[in-house]
């Protein structure tokens, strides 16, 4: 199996990806680029969308059983667009301090509702433990928002078993995936416990260099219920079983994978984004197509992309 690229016009800090279904397209996110941004894989074009800040996440929208536009999360808060290119409709606001903290990492569950994680980002000194995941339900108007987890200071790697019955959530700058248990309506439960915990980079490391595997960053669950996360200054997707054993080990042509997500007519395309924003030249001449969309065939088909639901519609 190997990679070809997808995107090969490199974004800042490519993240969030998922595969449309209705439209057969695969969207995702340039953070640092405050961007959106979709294509038809294959078609050579890509289409972008200016936003007025860092879209930390994004989901397809279903309302009334139709498709309708996108979910959106902003640096503080959630926002909803009827159709690509529209405008923007703040459904919910993030209860933190948008100086210091900003939404990330997220994707909506079985029951429709978003699930987003946030990420500090202090002006000056290390990035502390206090970011959190919050659950948002459309499903009522207002949409309601609710604190579940909390604990890191990066939160990535959100994924749901096939059986939406165990919970993934890293916390990135510790190398840390841990894994919840969910009540019958997919609430984590309890502090969890450690799925995989990654060496640390070692001291003095560079990149390049061998010794570090990377930490992780986003992931996907496929339908045999293996984790496939990205190394973020790794350069590879692992494919973890149930149980966090490796069983495949990908290296990508970008030294910062960021997330995973499953695709293509018959869900065993894996795509795969990455970052080059604030990667060195050396790093950046080296590895050149870093910041692009990558793809590969699988032999599972991923788990289909899950919608966000609210109780009425845009126009």
């Amino acid at each position: 199996m190997a990679w070809h690229t997808v995107i090969n016009q490199p974004f800042a800090l490519g993240e969030s990806p998922f595969w449309h279904a209705d439209e057969q397209q695969l969207y995702g996110v340039d953070i640092a680029g405050r961007q959106l941004w979709r294509t038809v894989p294959g078609s050579g074009l890509v289409e972008r969308w200016a936003m007025p800040d860092e879209p930390g996440c994004i989901a397809p929208a279903r309302s009334g059983g139709v498709a309708d536009g996108l979910v959106i999360a902003l640096r503080d808060r959630i926002c909803r667009a009827p159709h690509w290119g529209g405008a923007l409709h703040t459904v919910a606001q993030l209860p933190i301090d948008a100086a210091t903290m900003r939404a990330n990492d997220g994707k909506c569950d079985a029951a429709g509702r978003l699930w987003v994680g946030t990420i500090h980002e202090p002006v000056s000194g290390p990035r502390q433990p206090v970011a959190s995941l919050f659950c948002v339900d459309g499903g009522r108007a207002p949409a309601q928002v609710r604190a579940t987890l909390t604990g890191v200071a990066n939160a990535n790697g959100l994924a749901w078993s096939p059986d939406r019955r165990t919970l993934y959530w890293t916390d990135t700058p510790t190398h840390t995936i841990k894994r919840f248990a969910c009540d019958v309506n997919g609430n984590p439960q309890g502090a969890g416990e450690v799925f995989v915990q990654f060496d640390a980079k070692p001291e003095g490391w560079t990149p390049g260099e061998p010794g570090y595997g990377g930490r992780p960053d986003g992931a996907a669950v496929d339908a045999d219920g293996n984790y496939w996360c990205a190394m973020y200054e790794g350069g590879q997707v692992l494919q973890l079983s149930p149980q966090g054993e490796v069983l495949g080990q990908h290296y990508t042509p970008a030294l910062c994978p960021t997330m995973p997500c499953f695709g293509g007519a018959d869900g065993r395309t894996l795509y795969v984004t990455s970052a080059r924003h604030g990667r060195s030249a050396a790093e950046l001449a080296q590895l050149p197509l870093s910041g692009c969309v990558f793809a590969m065939r699988v032999s599972v088909k991923g788990l289909p992309t899950q919608p966000w639901r609210e109780s009425m519609a845009l126009v």
